[in-house]
């Protein structure tokens, strides 16, 4: 199901073919025989949030793993379609998955730091990447820990074990440890369901500054959430893609009955 957007605060950020930074084309995804998404056909704007809702079961994970092939890992998948990222077909069989990770940073659920130094931690990818020099390596590590909201809370600790911080501030480390290598598109898979609700809040704030810089897909379980921080909502159910709309529009004026449904509490 293909879903225009039809807002009217959104009429002076229209969809054009320079503002697309994904584009879904009849996607379908299958764990062996079982088909977990289909017919996904969706847009997305560079420097926007698209929330992803559904409940639980629905391909809301798959989907974003996706953008980065992190299903790659699980044998006997296979899918139909195409995602584009930048125009490129990111399952083009001459590309590169390393640096497709490289441009497409990801989140998970429970925050995962390494058994490192906090510097370390945010230092890992750069130096598996080959980079050597010291001094960039410091700035970048300095100017992530800074996009990620948490310069100041470590800078005096950095060589300090990554466990010793709370688990809001690992999860801010993680965010980190992503932006180093400089992504564009960043997927956060329920970055703040194991979070505190200050600690969740801090994480809401940052991603409405990582937006300036980053296109951001963010997989939640909280509609509240999604109503805050997304500009654009994706409502799943059972494997597809119901309505994909301004946030807005899906949590007050939502085109679908199921949709009404589900941001109403009726079910999920």
């Amino acid at each position: 199901m293909n879903v225009l957007l039809k807002d009217e605060e959104l009429k002076s950020t229209e969809f054009t073919e320079n503002n697309i930074k994904v584009c879904v084309e009849d996607f379908n995804f299958y764990y062996d025989t079982v088909q977990a998404l289909k017919e996904i056909n969706l847009k997305i704007r560079e420097n926007t949030v698209v929330g992803i809702i559904g409940p639980s079961g629905c391909g809301k994970s798959t989907f974003l793993r996706c953008f980065n092939r992190m299903n790659d890992t699980i044998s006997n998948i296979r899918y139909e379609g195409n995602i584009a990222i930048d125009g490129n077909n990111i399952f083009d069989k001459d590309l590169d998955v390393v640096d497709l990770r490289k441009n497409v940073g990801m989140v998970f659920q429970k925050s995962n730091p390494f058994p490192k130094s906090i510097f370390e931690n945010v230092a890992y990818g750069l130096k598996i990447n080959g980079i050597k020099d010291k001094g960039f390596i410091t700035e970048r590590v300095e100017k992530s820990l800074k996009d990620s909201a948490l310069w100041e809370e470590v800078k005096d600790r950095l060589h300090k074990s990554a466990f010793a911080l709370s688990g809001g501030q690992q999860q801010r480390l993680c965010i980190a440890r992503a932006l180093a290598i400089e992504p564009e598109v960043l997927l956060l898979d329920e970055p703040a369901s194991a979070l505190d609700p200050i600690a969740t809040a801090k994480i809401e704030e940052l991603i409405h500054e990582l937006k300036k810089k980053y296109t951001i897909v963010i997989v939640t379980h909280n509609m509240q959430q999604a109503a805050r921080v997304s500009d654009y909502t994706a409502f799943f159910m059972l494997g597809e893609l119901i309505e994909f709309d301004v946030t807005n529009k899906i949590f007050t004026n939502p085109s679908n009955k199921i949709t009404e449904d589900y941001v109403t509490g009726r079910f999920g």
